[in-house]
């Protein structure tokens, strides 16, 4: 379409930057012409393979190679840990010996925002078009094992980059780590019996009486100095994706909260965490073990406290790779010096209006000058996404995190490497503690 050629078009392409890759490939992933994943090997006889034309290249990043010629491969047993979470997974795959791969991997945070934007266009469209139908008060019934879209998508996503692993790699089983979390717990420890039932907001008509009641009917910015005795009561961070939660509410005067809307004031508030993640912990933990099950996978559940004891028993700093290399049993096994950080993004720009009689039209075509967003370029050797583009050609380029190499290049001086995916990956060196000083390096 484009007339591009990316590095698994060129073979020696392909090699040369297997061999000046920074940091250095420690592993190949190899798969058999049938598509079954294989042991990784070293990357010196994945360069021997692809000049002999034994091989071809499948995937940049991670470097995978597929055999043309039948091979039975030898087969050791993986263990896949995964430390899951709301907005990041770590996971480890490690044999009896060494650990083979190490990722991190950052989830979507816009899917509640996005869904409410959906909702309000959907809304207003409805009043437009002055649409009626009849109530349907039979139709209001959720399907069995329903969630929330946000809690949904981000099981989904689990299993997703579960199943890339398993693509490139023979996992024999994999270890989970789930947790169970008591909110009410949480905000207060001495809870117990009946409070359970009471709540927080118990003996109160509405969430807004208990606000005011909280905040003892007085504004939190001035302390009514404003002398106005008229009290509203103002969500710290959007209702869309903040909520009615009491926590993300707060209580101002009316001139206060007429000059936060007109941009003049400044609210010195610090916004509740909220429990997201501990909700979504404990609503999935179970249906993640089950689903994968289900899919034939043997499945080892263990517990936060047990992870956290061995990572302090072998020295290592928290992190989300870190605890996936405990969960998976690792102990003595080379670690390895390069992982993955892994960033998911939207797969393209969705607009709900669309065609020439739309009132909201495409902002943008897919390919500019052969290049979409998102994709893997190189630029003077350093290797990044096109995060921005212009009709002019020049774009704007970031790493996978969101660091900004540069705002503005022109599209004669970048190189295609990878073409867009909703898992955007790159190879980071990792920390590890150095035995020696005490510290930490990167290992190379």
């Amino acid at each position: 379409m484009t007339g591009l050629k990316t590095s698994l078009n060129n073979p020696d392409a392909a090699i040369t930057s297997l061999r000046r890759e920074k940091g250095g490939y420690m592993l190949a992933y190899v798969i058999n012409k049938h598509g079954n994943p294989l042991m990784p090997c070293h990357p010196a006889k994945a360069r021997l393979l692809l000049k002999q034309g034994k091989a071809k290249v499948i995937q940049r990043t991670p470097f995978t190679i597929q055999l043309i010629y039948g091979c039975s491969g030898y087969k050791q047993p993986i263990t896949l840990g995964v430390d899951s979470g709301y907005t990041n997974i770590g996971l480890s795959a490690v044999t009896k010996d060494k650990e083979i791969y190490s990722a991190e991997v950052k989830l979507r945070e816009d899917i509640v925002k996005l869904n409410s934007e959906r909702r309000q266009y959907r809304r207003f469209r409805r009043y437009r078009k002055t649409w009626y139908r009849k109530p349907r008060f039979l139709n209001r019934k959720k399907p069995k094992g329903w969630l929330a879209p946000s809690i949904q998508h981000k099981l989904d996503s689990h299993i997703k980059i579960i199943n890339q692993v398993k693509a490139i790699l023979p996992v024999s089983q994999i270890n989970i780590e789930v947790a169970a979390f008591d909110i009410q717990k949480i905000k207060n420890p001495g809870i117990s019996g009946v409070d359970y039932q009471n709540g927080q907001q118990r003996d109160f008509w509405n969430v807004r009486e208990y606000v005011l009641h909280r905040d003892s009917h007085t504004c939190q910015n001035c302390k009514d100095k404003s002398k106005n005795i008229i009290l509203e009561v103002h969500h710290i961070v959007s209702r869309q994706i903040g909520g009615d939660r009491p926590d993300n509410l707060i209580t101002l005067c009316k001139t206060c909260h007429e000059k936060f809307s007109q941009g003049k004031l400044i609210l010195h508030i610090k916004p509740s965490k909220g429990f997201k993640a501990e909700t979504f912990m404990s609503a999935v933990r179970w249906i993640l073990v089950n689903k994968l099950r289900e899919m034939g996978n043997i499945v080892n559940p263990t517990y936060g406290y047990i992870t956290k004891n061995k990572r302090i028993e072998l020295g290592l700093p928290k992190s989300h790779v870190n605890d996936a290399f405990v969960i998976a049993g690792g102990i003595n096994q080379k670690s390895l010096p390069v992982q993955y950080f892994i960033k998911q993004v939207r797969k393209c720009n969705r607009k709900l209006f669309k065609g020439e009689r739309s009132h909201i039209k495409n902002t943008g075509k897919r390919f500019i000058k052969g290049f979409q967003r998102f994709d893997k370029v190189q630029w003077k050797g350093i290797e990044c996404f096109i995060f921005g583009r212009r009709t002019s050609g020049y774009f704007e380029l970031r790493k996978a995190d969101g660091t900004k190499v540069h705002s503005s290049v022109n599209y004669k001086q970048i190189s295609l490497l990878e073409r867009a995916k909703t898992f955007l990956m790159e190879r980071r060196m990792r920390l590890l503690p150095s035995l020696a000083e005490g510290g930490l390096v990167a290992q190379s």
